[in-house]
């Protein structure tokens, strides 16, 4: 159960960093890379672009691998043994197979 909540919240936290990220970035190549015009930036405006993009295809990664991750993390165990329970309450209540007694023939 930890570990399905653990992924969870990573999960979270990749979604809400690749929407600011790709928010940020202007579809015309503009957006924040257009903010650092100016010649003497220690980021220049390729290369925050360049920053946006690796970005954002590493958190698409991220949450992709991620969710293939949680699928092995769900918890199940409780479920399980709570249907497991409830067929064998039914399978109680139910007549059993050796009760039955077949018609006599004509």
């Amino acid at each position: 159960m930890g570990a399905f909540i653990f992924v969870s919240v990573l999960i979270l936290i990749v979604c809400v960093l690749l929407t600011l990220v790709v928010l940020v970035q202007n579809s015309k190549g503009g957006g924040l890379a257009s903010n650092f015009s100016s010649s003497n930036q220690i980021m220049g405006v390729r290369k925050t672009a360049d920053f946006l993009e690796k970005a954002t295809w590493t958190l698409a990664v991220a949450l992709l691998v991620l969710s293939m991750v949680s699928i092995f993390v769900i918890p199940r165990n409780g479920t399980a043994a709570v249907k497991s329970s409830e067929m064998q309450t039914k399978a109680q209540d139910a007549p059993a197979a050796t009760d039955y007694q077949a018609p006599p023939k004509k």
